[in-house]
């Protein structure tokens, strides 16, 4: 028999029991909407709800934003696996929490002018190109499998004679506790071979401050996670130690020490001192020689307040003119978001001063591109033989905390979207929540089954707040028809919110940390030249160009060649995060692209037109093609030159004959040293003739140089993720005429084959590289 008020259906089941979700609660799901639910079986009543409008919008809802994060995912992230570190031990180098943290090189006349190891302008034939770059120790460079690294940070240097030695802490992977690890070099710190683990404790270590005293060589790691301050005595240096003895009972931090004055002092934090400040705290302490007994200064201690200011150490003090100099961090945004350098006023026992001073050290304007765009926070600086002053620092490219924000994130933006789809499902009447009416509330009411469930746990003011909402939901949901403008206006209102966290939530996810790392070739890093043509006519399309591949992490320096009109001032009209120099020309020719230019400091140029914009992420995968093999010109436009007679066609030409024997240079990698002198040879005077009479064709002259000169291969292709080519937004470009501009390029091809004796381009297949990335 149907209860009061329902319709029975024609098999005897009533409306309410083919979709019935009622449950004990205050807020119950109806799956009753018409449409899809009209006959059901007792015994399948609840599969067959599976076809209701609710479960519907359900699936679309599901179907739509999930194509739409695909599509995000699709434009906005690279197809291609960054892998940064192709050598790196199996485990090691993974996302972590704590940092992605580096080690680089500085060299300078004094402390107060370091340069990095790139522009000090260092050559290397083995990595394939130069200067070679910092960071010059990644966790890449922990070879050992048994002590797969995460990141390597808070390096020391020790020098003996011509040889250096980097001790540093590295992030055990597989314990997620530090490690001492030790590097050598014998070029001055260009190049360093990884020795092995100097120091595994059952703690976590780090700060491994080295040292020399009475002929012996010492070790002061951090352990403060064991609760006290030691010191280890090299036995065979630098992989063996032993412990000398516990200096200090307190889990002392970042400790350094130093000889001063006649004494030895201690510089290091005790952040479990009562009322101390978490990276705003200092402590000295004193002792006659470095095994002690040490004791504590008398204003001990000496800072404790905001840790922004620089208290706790960032290194190990120095001297310089006779000055004492101390390094702090500053941990204010983000621990370890720089160094602070502080002159040494007054070291007494019973007083202490010091006073800021400028570090003389400009950070890079590249932001997560980077190795140490974020943050930096040691540094360890000596003066070496040779008698200039040499210097470690470690840096991060993304702040503290940053993976677990990004999984915050991502899951905050999916709890949004849930929320706004169950609000729009409910506003367009597929979804209903219902909150008890009065009925099922009111206390007079003996018979209703759910009063007996509900009255002992509702009290007066919860009864009437409960009945207050229930009228204010329904106001709301009459206001609110999707018919309305009120209406329509929620519904576009929550499917942008819903987009926006989508994307946002697919950015977390699915998206690395936001940097465009650079590749490493043999484990070594270097720069490029990015170097482009235009004129007064396209300014407006040169500052957004040099704005977006100036962050890229490998540029080194943007050359403009500047052919025609009033030339801009590179230091007020860009905003640039590398120096910009603009070369005039005096002639408005194409040829001027590949003019020798002595004040090119990268053996490396990209040839990149200023009206195509690609990612940062391709661009860095062109250049670790490139140093694979320097002499190729390795770009992201691939022509396929045949037929008879020749013809110029485009890429799709190229792929239909899977192959193609041209890079397009409006686009690609080149030796500046070697194919800017083969093009500007006397006997290519004739080419470049043809350049300037047609206003075309220069690279296909120097691909015709190049694959002339040499049996080898001469080209390399690399699949771009995407490509925006700019000049179908221009009335400037030479090539917006498409019909005219291939038929000068044919020209050029018949041209060219008749000065060089035939067509010597030969032909090379897609999908030859093992990484993929010329699919």
């Amino acid at each position: 028999m149907g209860e009061k008020g329902m319709k029975p259906t024609s098999s005897g089941a009533t409306t309410a029991d083919c979709c019935d979700m009622t449950v004990k609660c205050r807020c119950r799901w109806r799956w009753d909407t018409p449409g899809f639910c009209s006959k059901c079986h007792d015994k399948l009543q609840h599969r067959t709800c599976l076809l209701s409008s609710t479960f519907i919008f359900f699936l679309c809802s599901f179907a739509i934003f999930g194509g739409i994060g695909m599509l995000f995912a699709w434009l906005a992230l690279s197809p291609f696996q960054h892998q940064i570190y192709a050598s790196v031990t199996r485990g090691g180098c993974q996302p972590d929490s704590e940092g992605s943290w580096a080690i680089g090189i500085y060299r300078g006349p004094n402390p107060f002018a370091l340069k990095a190891l790139e522009m000090v302008g260092e050559h290397v034939d083995r990595s394939s190109a130069w200067p070679v770059a910092n960071p010059v120790l990644t966790c890449a460079s922990v070879l050992d499998e048994s002590y797969p690294s995460n990141f390597v940070a808070d390096p020391f240097l020790y020098l003996q004679g011509r040889k250096m030695y980097v001790f540093f802490e590295t992030k055990n992977a597989m314990t997620s506790q530090g490690d001492i690890g030790v590097a050598e070099s014998v070029d001055d710190g260009t190049t360093w071979q990884y020795l092995g683990i100097a120091l595994d404790e059952e703690w976590h270590l780090s700060y491994p401050f080295v040292f020399e005293f009475d002929g012996q060589i010492y070790m002061m790691p951090e352990g403060s996670k064991n609760g006290d301050l030691r010191l280890y005595q090299a036995l065979e240096f630098p992989l063996q130690w032993r412990l000398a003895k516990v200096l200090i009972h307190k889990p002392m931090v970042d400790a350094t020490m130093l000889e001063y004055d006649g004494s030895f002092w201690i510089f290091g934090s005790d952040f479990h001192r009562f009322g101390a400040q978490k990276n705003g705290e200092l402590e000295v302490w004193h002792a006659g020689n470095p095994l002690g007994p040490w004791k504590q200064h008398k204003r001990n201690p000496v800072h404790n307040g905001d840790k922004s200011m620089g208290a706790r150490n960032g290194g190990r003090p120095f001297t310089h003119d006779g000055q004492l100099y101390r390094f702090g961090q500053d941990c204010g945004d983000t621990y370890g978001r720089r160094l602070r350098v502080f002159q040494v006023q007054t070291l007494t026992k019973d007083k202490y001063a010091e006073t800021e001073v400028s570090l003389g050290f400009e950070e890079s304007r590249k932001g997560r591109n980077a190795w140490n765009g974020m943050r930096y926070h040691h540094m360890d600086v000596q003066k070496s033989p040779t008698g200039d002053w040499v210097a470690v620092m470690d840096g991060d490219r993304v702040p503290s905390g940053d993976l677990s924000l990004r999984f915050y994130l991502g899951f905050m933006s999916l709890f949004v979207l849930i929320l706004l789809n169950f609000f729009v499902g409910h506003t367009i009447g597929l979804l209903r929540c219902i909150f008890p009416s009065s009925r099922y509330l009111n206390p007079g009411k003996k018979t209703d089954t759910a009063a007996t469930w509900i009255r002992p746990q509702l009290a007066s003011r919860v009864y009437k707040s409960v009945l207050r909402l229930n009228r204010d939901n329904a106001s709301f949901r009459h206001r609110l028809q999707p018919r309305t403008c009120l209406g329509v206006s929620c519904l576009v209102v929550c499917c942008i919110l819903g987009l926006v966290s989508m994307c946002v939530m697919v950015r977390c996810f699915f998206g690395r940390n936001g940097a465009d790392e650079p590749y490493p070739l043999q484990s070594q890093y270097s720069q490029f030249t990015l170097l482009t043509m235009t004129y007064d006519a396209r300014l407006w399309n040169l500052k957004m160009y040099v704005k977006h591949y100036s962050r890229c992490a490998s540029v080194r320096e943007i050359v403009v060649v500047w052919n025609k009109g009033q030339p801009p001032n590179p230091l007020t009209e860009f905003d640039s995060a590398v120096p910009v120099r603009i070369r005039v020309e005096g002639k408005n020719s194409l040829n001027n692209r590949f003019k020798p230019d002595p004040q090119i400091k990268t053996r490396a140029v990209l040839e990149l037109d200023d009206d195509i914009m690609v990612t940062c992420d391709d661009v860095e995968r062109g250049f670790k093609a490139w140093r694979e093999n320097p002499e190729r010109i390795v770009g992201f436009y691939p022509r396929l030159i045949d037929g008879n007679p020749i013809e110029y066609r485009n890429e799709r030409y190229a792929r239909s004959k899977q192959g193609y024997n041209m890079i397009l240079t409006g686009a690609a990698f080149v030796d500046s040293q070697v194919a800017f002198h083969k093009y500007w040879s006397a006997e290519n005077e004739q080419g470049r003739a043809l350049v300037d009479e047609l206003f075309n064709c220069e690279d296909i002259l120097l691909n015709f140089i190049l694959s002339n000169s040499t049996s080898s291969r001469t080209v390399e292709y690399v699949h771009p993720s995407w490509a925006i080519d700019m000049s179908k937004f221009s009335s400037s470009a030479i090539s917006r005429d498409t019909k005219t501009h291939y038929s000068k390029r044919t020209n050029c091809l018949l041209n060219f084959s008749g000065l060089y004796g035939g067509l010597p381009l030969k032909k090379w297949g897609f999908k030859t590289r093992i990484d993929g990335w010329d699919y």
